[in-house]
């Protein structure tokens, strides 16, 4: 529980800084920097793996590598939107509502049954709602509030009458025993079938995905990294989890579902990417089709596919995170969050320009970026199956996003413009942030051991 000590004192840390000292934004913003810095770091050493409470608490080596990759995710958002925490007035209140949500993530990813399993969705759920309403003088970010809340609330009630047959037909809500008493009844699928319902309004799984768009425009870009990067990958961990362990005698059961829902929600989520001219709107289709593809990885219920799922996540941080920067910054200082105000950018501001592009390459699966191979092993763990027009749909659906990713590029790099944005002033932690990401995006794909190392954490 190393992590989990590490996030509540620095939350405790923040409410006496907050109660008790006038500490300005700058300097707080450097020490929470380091402490999610070392707490990074941390990660990596005096590890144990076991169970608490028995068993209500559980860990192995992969999942403190996956807690380790949301540590990494949540320190590059410190870094890369620090211009706009600075300027805001309740800013150790956004880190506290934003570490709760990650130790409700850590909690979440090592729960033991579906009880723990709830409670840890709730922490992890409610405190991202209250930081969708951070802009508390834009009515936008209060009806993005306002609808996360009301999907959540949906969710839950779904999860939760789930949870309620899974326990009326096994006896037991332990991740451990309910495999054993799994017998594919129809109460049991349709018990699953709640459960799923809950993973795919978290994951925006068309058709569960109508809330996404219109949070992800009106919460402040921060929030909607965080959204889209570090909650969604969460979520597809302890799916992993919940597909590969404890559903697992149901696989038959549940391939056909998940096969579908990817193909849907590849193809929903390419369509409507295509018509956005809202950059964040934009993103945000973006995002529900990239799930598309990870339920292709998920579908394979295979050591490559929970290794191609990590690894594709790890670098999906790094590709979204970068592009949600820069749409950060230009629509901080100028205001414009309209993929036509991009035009020309590049006459101006050359640096942001290739970390947006990159950015995009990698999102699009465009070799050599990390992105081409994460997209590669996905599509590999899912053709294990042998269901070849699954695989074709997906590798046309990569072809049909490129489109729409070379758009913005276009836009960015050839388009002219008489008014193009000013030039972008970057502090130095934006700056370090966007490096860190343009070289992740370069590295992490031709660096094999990183994905032969995630695979080894299975084995």
């Amino acid at each position: 529980m190393k992590s989990e000590w590490v996030i509540a004192f620095i939350i405790f840390l923040l409410l006496f800084i907050k109660v008790g000292t006038e500490m300005k934004n700058d300097q707080l913003l450097s020490l929470v920097q380091i402490l999610l810095l070392v707490n990074f770091i941390a990660g990596f050493f005096f590890n144990e793996t076991g169970s608490l409470f028995g068993g209500l608490f559980t860990t192995n080596t992969l999942m403190v590598f996956q807690k380790s990759v949301l540590n990494l995710g949540v320190y590059l958002i410190s870094l890369l939107f620090s211009g706009w925490l600075k300027k805001s007035e309740h800013m150790p209140e956004f880190f506290i509502l934003m570490l709760s949500a990650l130790l409700g993530m850590f909690f979440m990813i090592s729960s033991g049954n579906l009880l723990m399993f709830f409670l840890s969705l709730e922490l992890s759920t409610i405190p991202v709602a209250a930081m969708a309403n951070f802009d508390l003088e834009k009515k936008v970010s209060s009806e993005a509030a306002m609808k996360m809340i009301l999907s959540s609330a949906f969710s839950s009630g779904i999860l939760l009458f789930g949870i309620s047959l899974i326990y009326g037909t096994t006896g037991t809500i332990s991740f451990a025993e309910i495999p054993a008493l799994l017998n594919g009844s129809p109460l049991q699928i349709l018990a699953f079938v709640f459960l799923f319902t809950a993973f795919a309004f978290k994951l925006s799984i068309v058709p569960f995905h109508l809330w996404t768009a219109d949070v992800y425009e009106g919460a402040p870009i921060a929030v909607t990294a965080f959204l889209s990067v570090i909650s969604k990958g969460s979520i597809a961990f302890i799916l992993i989890t919940a597909l590969y362990k404890v559903f697992a005698p149901m696989q038959e059961a549940w391939y056909n579902m998940v096969m579908l829902l990817s193909i849907i929600t590849m193809i929903v989520g390419n369509l409507f990417a295509l018509r956005q001219q809202n950059i964040k709107r934009f993103l945000a289709f973006s995002s529900i089709a990239q799930v598309g593809f990870i339920l292709v990885g998920l579908s394979s219920n295979s050591i490559q596919g929970v290794s191609s799922v990590v690894y594709f996540i790890l670098i999906y941080v790094f590709s979204n995170l970068a592009a949600f920067a820069v749409a950060g910054v230009i629509a901080q200082q100028t205001g414009k969050e309209n993929i036509g105000d991009y035009k020309g950018l590049y006459q101006t501001n050359p640096f942001i320009s290739w970390i947006l592009a990159l950015a995009l390459f990698s999102l699009a699966g465009i070799p050599p970026t990390a992105g081409f191979f994460g997209k590669l092993f996905l599509i590999t763990a899912g053709a294990s199956k042998g269901n070849y027009f699954f695989i074709t749909v997906a590798a046309l659906n990569l072809v049909i996003s490129l489109y729409y990713y070379l758009r913005v590029i276009r836009a960015v790099f050839m388009d002219k413009n008489e008014h193009p944005v000013e030039k972008i002033l970057l502090d130095p932690p934006v700056k370090l942030g966007m490096i860190i990401c343009a070289a992740a995006i370069l590295l992490v794909g031709l660096l094999s051991w990183i994905y032969d190392y995630i695979t080894s954490l299975i084995m």
